[in-house]
């Protein structure tokens, strides 16, 4: 077979494309390395109880919403309130007041240093606004020009000013978020309990936006995964293919064909790579090339991506619970980022855990050693912040009458999961953390739900990276700590993020821009599919 394009990855960037190419009438193929697609948005059941595996939240940013209607795609949503605790103090936020509400609730933790919390929630104000901007009106990506030229005009044109002029503002905030709040605060405390649940040395931009990007929040009627299903169905009724449980083994950029692991050959006139980045560059064979530029680009690539590490992956822990949604209800919302203890990561004793990482020799009957790690992991999750989503909060469809699907996570280090592994202690190490993480909701937030949990599983970043392919099972694309960006980082720069030096080769997804989320990988998807159009003769 011979596609118009082929898409590799079944993620929400790899549907996006391949939605806009059948819209197009193209003849598109996805395949897709997992038994379903989604990728990072997931939502399934256990128990009869429904949890989202990946996303907790839908976050519109002027891209989701506008797509959704271009391509026709109907689906119910509700807003995702956002609600942050730290000890017994829970803030539930209602708009864009609610950040005078938190300068007050960290004043009540930290009372010693109003000024500069004062101060802090200033900055939060201002890029508050400059998101304003940049998130003011729906993508033009998502706009059809020619039937909207009073639009353009009125509303476009306009804003592209101010976007302009905000962009420049935002480039001036790239400087880690915690090196950023150094300049406010000298209580590293205050500065973790802020900045502790984004990945490391996150842009400024990005981290301290993240107040207003929570008023953005939606969650779809069903869980996340409706959107996924929403758009496999609108691939699959515009005769598009999808092929799940393919792993794209081989692929030659010269004579334009794919071999998956099951030996088959697909031919492209062209291809969306919507999946891990060194993969891409990985799976070409170079010795069957005769074009020695492709070889050397190819080559350059690959050394380019090599060491390159992926962002911070997570730890999550799915609990079954017998209890009443009132009961959660009277605490928190259903997206939910609660720190026990106040005295923030900064306290947890490293050492010990560093030299773990750095051991060479594998001990698996070392004992010392891993209650060393154990201890570690203790207090780190102690003086963590979680990220806790409770779906039946937000449809009530989604649990059994008095029962209650939760979903707690937190950024957890591959490299530490991966030495866990090779020492062969990951299965004891994951039920020693479901214990812990139910122990801190039990003598913390959630009194008594350690004797009303009847189903308790868990996810690491190994699991994560099984699952997706992706480098150090990476869920946000490339590390903030890499020596060099590999990918586009400025808005100006987006359109040029889904090229590659490979003939009629387009990437989209997590790993072509920075910072990356949900609505970067559908802008991406899209981009990388209005490329292929271009490139594609009308039928």
């Amino acid at each position: 077979m011979k596609y118009d394009a082929i898409v590799v990855g079944g993620g929400v960037a790899g549907l996006t494309a391949a939605a806009y190419l059948a819209k197009a009438g193209k003849s598109v193929m996805l395949f897709e390395r997992q038994h379903k697609v989604g990728g990072l948005v997931q939502t399934f059941q256990r128990n009869g109880i429904y949890f989202d595996g990946g996303l907790r939240s839908i976050e519109n940013s002027g891209i989701v919403f506008p797509m959704l209607k271009q391509l026709g795609i109907e689906i119910e949503f509700t807003k995702s309130n956002i609600s942050i605790g730290i000890g017994n103090k829970v803030l539930k936020l209602k708009g864009k007041e609610s950040v005078d509400e938190y300068e007050e609730f960290l004043i009540a933790q930290f009372p010693d240093n109003s000024t500069d919390i004062k101060a802090i929630i200033g900055e939060i104000k201002k890029i508050m606004g400059y998101m304003d901007v940049l998130y003011g009106i729906d993508n033009p990506a998502f706009l059809d020009i020619k039937d909207n030229q009073k639009y353009l005009l009125k509303v476009i044109l306009p804003w592209m000013f101010k976007f302009i002029f905000t962009i420049g503002k935002i480039k001036k905030l790239q400087e880690p978020v915690e090196k950023y709040l150094q300049r406010f605060t000298k209580n590293q405390s205050l500065i973790d309990i802020i900045a502790q649940h984004f990945f490391q040395e996150t842009p400024t931009s990005f981290a301290l936006s993240y107040f207003s990007l929570y008023l953005d929040y939606h969650y779809p009627k069903g869980g996340t995964a409706t959107l996924i299903e929403k758009l496999e169905q609108f691939i699959l009724s515009n005769s598009g293919e999808i092929k799940t449980s393919i792993t794209i083994q081989s692929l030659n950029p010269e004579q334009k064909y794919v071999i998956d692991n099951l030996g088959n050959r697909t031919d492209y006139n062209n291809l969306i790579w919507a999946g891990d980045l060194k993969q891409l560059y990985n799976n070409i064979p170079v010795e069957k090339l005769n074009d020695q530029n492709l070889v050397h680009a190819i080559t350059q690539k690959r050394a380019f991506l090599k060491d390159l590490k992926g962002g911070d992956s997570v730890f999550t822990v799915y609990l079954s619970v017998n209890e009443s949604k009132a009961y959660f209800e009277e605490i928190c919302t259903g997206h939910f980022f609660y720190t026990p203890d106040k005295r923030g990561l900064a306290t947890v004793e490293k050492a010990d855990i560093e030299a773990f990482i750095k051991m060479k020799t594998i001990e698996h009957d070392n004992v010392e050693l891993k209650n060393k790690v154990k201890k570690y992991l203790e207090n780190y999750f102690k003086l963590n912040t979680f990220e806790i989503a409770i779906p039946v909060l937000r449809d009530a469809d989604l649990a059994p009458q008095g029962q209650v699907g939760l979903v707690v996570s937190l950024l957890y280090d591959y490299s530490l999961a991966k030495k866990i592994d090779d020492f062969g202690w990951t299965a004891e190490i994951k039920e020693f953390l479901e214990k812990t993480t139910i122990e801190i909701m039990d003598e913390s937030i959630f009194p008594g739900i350690k004797m009303k949990i009847f189903g308790c599983f868990s996810s690491s970043p190994i699991t994560i990276e099984k699952l997706t392919g992706n480098t150090e099972g990476g869920i946000t694309g490339w590390a903030f700590t890499n020596p060099y960006m590999p990918a586009v980082n400025s808005m100006l720069g987006i359109a040029k993020s889904v090229e590659t030096p490979l003939p009629n080769i387009f990437q989209a997804g997590q790993w072509t821009y920075s910072p990356a989320g949900l609505p970067i990988s559908i802008l991406t998807g899209k981009l990388a599919s209005d490329n292929v159009l271009k490139k594609t003769p009308k039928h």
